[in-house]
């Protein structure tokens, strides 16, 4: 048995009708929506700067971060260039235009200053932001040098890499340490927002969620990566690898007398030579002695000494059999 559709076509003027009909709904619907979308609600106003500049934008940040990138492995992320000479030429017109577009990020995000008190005029704080820029320029030969630490770093530890180069272009850790390196100094530096916004950029590529105010040391390596969370206070040591789903984080939280949280250290502090195996969670302001090593699937809240071996229970092998004991 064949079934057959029939539509009834309607008149011309009908369709006509309708169509009218629809977009004025929809003018309608936009006009409302625009109207009481535009109106500034007090909480809006409450989380807005005190300030009308102009907020930081993201995609410049993306570039600042990309221009670091061709300055500190040139030969990785721009043209290889036959000798010094024409290699410093690149850079100088790189650093040029990174000098250029961190100032202008970092006058927009000055706004966010909690400890800028007094208003400041658009010279003022222009000022401020190329001087913080310059300190950010003065630091990038030793951000360089911890960065080729952290390759050295991981190519030593995973026996499946092959040659630097791939660390360099394809290991995560790389992409999230460059980020963490260059926001940890902006950090240093008291610039606001930016140094989040650098490091959230890498987190939301990589998995790996890098408190911009956390330290770490050199020769730092993370294998996989994916799902490592280390905390604002944390202090790392030299040495030191972590693997997958590994969290440094914060036990509780210290509240003053209006029950407003306070920022002190909460974090744990790893001392050199450590190794924390997948999905170890390492929580509170507690320290893990040097020359330790931490096991997949602890859940950690207390100190250890050096040279510590902290491992889970063995599984037991019941002998189950298709299915049995599920």
């Amino acid at each position: 048995m064949v079934f057959r559709l029939f539509f009834v076509p309607l008149p011309p003027n009908r369709y006509k009708d309708l169509v009218t009909m629809d977009k004025k709904t929809m003018n309608d619907a936009v006009k409302r929506n625009v109207a009481q979308l535009s109106k500034y609600s007090e909480k809006e106003v409450s989380m807005m700067p005190a300030t009308e500049a102009p907020l930081p934008s993201v995609e410049m940040v993306k570039q600042i971060v990309t221009l670091v990138k061709s300055i500190i492995f040139p030969d990785y992320f721009q043209k290889r260039q036959p000798d010094e000479m024409i290699r410093s030429y690149y850079i100088g017109v790189h650093m040029e235009e990174l000098l250029t577009l961190l100032t202008k990020q970092i006058a927009h995000g000055l706004q966010f200053c909690e400890d800028c008190d007094k208003p400041r005029t658009k010279a003022e704080v222009y000022d401020e932001a190329e001087r913080l820029a310059v300190a950010f320029l003065d630091a990038l030969p030793e951000i360089k040098r911890l960065l080729y630490t952290d390759v050295q770093a991981m190519f030593d530890n995973d026996p499946a890499a092959p040659n630097y180069g791939e660390v360099i272009f394809c290991y995560p850790v790389m992409n999230t340490m460059t980020h963490y390196r260059m926001a940890h100094k902006l950090h240093e530096l008291k610039v606001p927002v930016i140094p989040r916004i650098i490091t959230e950029l890498a987190h939301s590529k990589t998995g790996i969620d890098i408190h911009p105010g956390a330290q770490i040391g050199e020769y730092f390596s993370i294998d996989h990566g994916t799902g490592v969370v280390i905390g604002e206070t944390t202090i790392i040591g030299n040495h030191v690898s972590l693997y997958q789903g590994v969290t440094l984080g914060a036990k509780s939280f210290k509240y003053d007398e209006q029950g407003n949280m306070l920022n002190v250290p909460r974090h744990p502090i790893i001392e050199d030579n450590v190794t924390v195996y997948s999905n170890a969670s390492i929580l509170g302001r507690i320290t893990i002695g040097h020359d330790s090593v931490i096991g997949g699937n602890i859940w950690l809240t207390h100190s250890v000494p050096p040279y510590s071996r902290i491992l889970q229970s063995k599984a037991i092998d019941a002998g189950f059999q298709d299915g049995a004991g599920i």
